[in-house]
């Protein structure tokens, strides 16, 4: 803590002393004031001005200090100034003393708090933010709770002092007139519950919930002018009509023909998006092949005799096609009908809030409207503007998979997971594959121990992996393909046959119309989205790629309930999007899954944090399947097990990842792990030793010293101590 802060509680402290040395809080009492309300007023008659400046320095002094007394000092104000001075003065005191206080708990607590509870702070900002004059008024309104208990919590928060004096002082006014008009009768109060009764503390309830009947008609007001110059149908085509047949689209569909709503499904090109035909389904298909070949590259690992990998890629590439189509009927048009969605191929294009026109691929149209519109059109594959780039006919997530000739020479441009994923898996099925990464390292959104462990296994397995190399320039030289890079101020040269660029996804808005509804989507595509994903309009929403924040097809989904839901019943209720516990996998070898904070994010964000490892190699079931590499990392609040973070690095990453992600959702802690049966031999028991790991790190030293000495006065009188032994672990068969 700074020297002025110390100073500042000095200060207080010693005020507080000297209030209470004073027996301040005898004489601020209601018998007291009637004892000497006769001689107070004729020396106030006299001497006014000072009179007024006192009471007011007096009153900013108890309020600032939070001490007992301001119902007395209010009421003081009226027996000795009247009504209307006496309103004045209380009124200017009372915000003052109230300012005060708010901000020396801001600046003594704050700071401290923001860095213990960073993302518990940030949360309650953005609500302040948004709704905090409404709900300060409302509990000024209300006299039922303390009013310094109000001063110092909202100077934890990040309300702005002009707002948060100015609406005190507005809202303080009924409860402030109350006290000060009963003290115009000072000498017919017997006690100062007297003051509000029953009646009176009902009728502040009903004015507290003032401020809630304002927002709801500023919110009225609010969409009346965000609607103007569309005119709303009479009648509708759908209750709920979405745009895009991904992810999002698919499960926004699904729940509303769930609960038997009238739904349409507009979808241009596949349907199942790009998880099914570009993202997730074929590359893991992929992925799959490319672990065969290593496994039979490397057969003697497990005792059996290492082959030459042979084989067509042009097999594989009909296999990873032969797969999306087993797939598809999941997502297919058929599907979805039967359950009740109409599926309507074509360009949607916004006409209104409500109508979206939508041109066939034959050239007819047709125009629809519903009630609420779901935009749900995903993302692609983003392109740098780096010289040269569009002329090497570059690849991408998407396009990929057309390939049917095996590269000889892959450049990979991005050190993402798409990037890491997809050149791993090339050179495995035998692709010279150069990676270039513009930063330090890969995973760059991961900890640097992640990074390195993943690093490592590409460079064992051949991946020419450049780090810190900015791409500057790609030309053709006597017909070969080159790209020129900056590294550490030198140019390099890196030859290659076919670029593969994974630098990013971008929003899919182009040919919505958004402009005609006043939307304007951000740098990346994505369009912007309230908690309760509304764009712009209350009956407008978005959801996965095109709304952000995270792009992953499980993010898409979860989205998607939030936007149907809000869709069809927002009228009723609304639910705010929930991301606290968002996992996700890179499925590289070692999978990297993670879910929560990482080490580096806590330190970003002020989060205090304990961690706990547990390396893989040590467990039954990786040592088994010649797998004993990685570990597990997990962070918890300081001296409890209550789990911020996790990641997960090896074998069934994503599979071991399922537990922490289930007990960070529901509040679980590491001791709960502990405690639940894990069959063995399983790679879930590596989640319940990182919890043992967090137990013993934890044991209290203390009570286990007492214990070993009660069991060696049990063996008997001169037993010696017994010896520590290293931990087993028991099969249980």
């Amino acid at each position: 803590m700074n020297r002025k802060k110390l100073f500042l509680i000095a200060v207080i402290a010693t005020l507080v002393l000297t209030f209470i040395g004073l027996d301040g809080h005898q004489l601020l009492t209601l018998a007291n004031l009637q004892q000497h309300q006769a001689s107070l007023n004729q020396w106030i008659a006299v001497n006014t001005l000072v009179a007024v400046g006192g009471f007011v320095l007096i009153y900013i002094a108890v309020t600032a200090l939070s001490l007992p007394g301001a119902a007395i000092l209010t009421l003081a104000g009226g027996a000795f100034f009247g009504n209307l001075q006496g309103l004045l003065a209380v009124s200017l005191a009372s915000t003052v003393g109230a300012s005060l206080a708010f901000l020396a708990a801001r600046f003594l607590f704050r700071d401290s708090l923001r860095k213990r509870y960073a993302e518990t702070i940030r949360r309650m900002d953005r609500g302040i933010d948004k709704d905090g004059a409404f709900y300060l008024a409302t509990l000024r309104l209300v006299p039922v709770f303390p009013f310094f208990l109000i001063n110092l919590a909202m100077g934890l928060t990040g309300m702005k002092l002009r707002t948060y004096a100015l609406v005190s002082w507005l809202a303080m006014l009924p409860g402030t007139f109350v006290y000060v008009n009963a003290g115009t009768q000072l000498a017919q109060i017997r006690a100062v519950g007297d003051i509000v009764s029953a009646q009176v503390l009902g009728a502040f309830a009903l004015l507290g919930l003032f401020p809630l009947i304002a927002k709801f008609v500023l919110g009225f007001v609010r969409r009346r002018r965000v609607y103007r110059g569309f005119r709303k149908p009479k009648r509708f085509d759908y209750n709920l009509l979405v745009i895009g047949a991904g992810s999002g689209g698919l499960v926004s569909a699904y729940i509303a023909a769930a609960v038997k709503a009238k739904v349409a499904l507009i979808e241009r090109d596949r349907m199942g998006g790009d998880c099914l035909n570009t993202g997730c389904v074929p590359s893991k298909a992929l992925i799959k092949s490319a672990k065969a070949a290593d496994t039979l590259r490397h057969a003697q690992r497990y005792g059996l005799d290492s082959v030459p990998v042979t084989g067509s890629f042009t097999n594989v590439m009909a296999r990873v096609k032969r797969i999306i189509t087993e797939v598809e009927p999941h997502d297919s048009p058929e599907r979805y009908r039967s359950l009740g969605v109409d599926c309507i191929a074509g360009d949607a294009h916004f006409v209104s809030p409500w109508e979206v026109e939508v041109r066939s691929k034959d050239g007819r149209s047709q125009r629809l409207s519903a009630r609420s519109i779901i935009i749900a059109t995903g993302g692609k594959p983003a392109l740098p503007p780096i010289p040269g780039l569009e002329q090497m006919a570059p690849l991408t997530s998407d396009t990929l998979w057309e390939l049917d000739e095996q590269p000889g020479r892959l450049l990979i441009i991005g050190g993402g997971p798409i990037g890491c994923e997809l050149a791993q898996a090339f050179n495995r099925l035998g692709t010279q594959v150069i990676q270039v990464q513009r930063g330090p390292r890969l995973l760059p959104k991961e900890d640097a121990d992640v990074a390195q462990l993943v690093q490592a296994q590409f460079l064992a397995e051949g991946v020419d992996l450049r780090l810190e190399h900015q791409p500057q320039r790609f030309v053709l030289e006597d017909g070969e393909k080159v790209l020129y890079c900056d590294h550490q101020g030198a140019q390099v040269r890196i030859p290659f046959n076919r670029v593969l660029v994974a630098v990013g996804r971008i929003g899919n808005t182009a040919g919505l119309g958004l402009d005609a509804l006043g939307i304007q989507p951000e740098a990346n595509g994505t369009v912007p989205v309230e908690e309760d994903l509304s764009v712009r309009f209350p009956n407008v929403f978005a959801c996965g790629d095109v709304a952000g924040p995270y792009q992953f097809t499980h993010a898409a989904a979860h989205q998607a309930w939030y936007a149907a839901v809000n869709g069809l019943f927002g009228q009723f209720k609304r639910f705010r999007a929930d991301y606290r516990v968002m996992p996700w996998v890179t499925f590289t070898a070692p999978e990297v899954a993670r879910v929560g904070l990482s080490e580096a994010e806590a330190q970003a964000k002020g989060v205090a944090y304990e961690v706990t490892r547990y390396g893989i190699d040590d467990l039954d079931r990786a040592i088994a399947e010649s797998e004993a590499h990685g570990f597990i990392k997990v962070l918890t609040a300081p001296g409890k097990d209550k789990i911020l973070g996790a990641v997960v690095v090896g074998e069934r990453g994503g599979e071991i990842l399922a537990e922490f992600t289930l007990a960070m959702k529901h509040g679980l802690g590491l001791n709960k792990i502990l405690g639940t049966i894990h069959p063995y031999p399983t790679w879930n028991e590596a989640a319940k030793y990182a919890a043992g790991e967090w137990k013993r790190a934890h044991a209290p030293e203390a009570v286990l010293k007492l214990l070993e000495k009660l069991h060696r006065w049990r063996r008997g009188k001169g037993a010696a101590p017994q010896p520590r032994v290293a931990r087993q672990q028991w099969s249980g068969e």
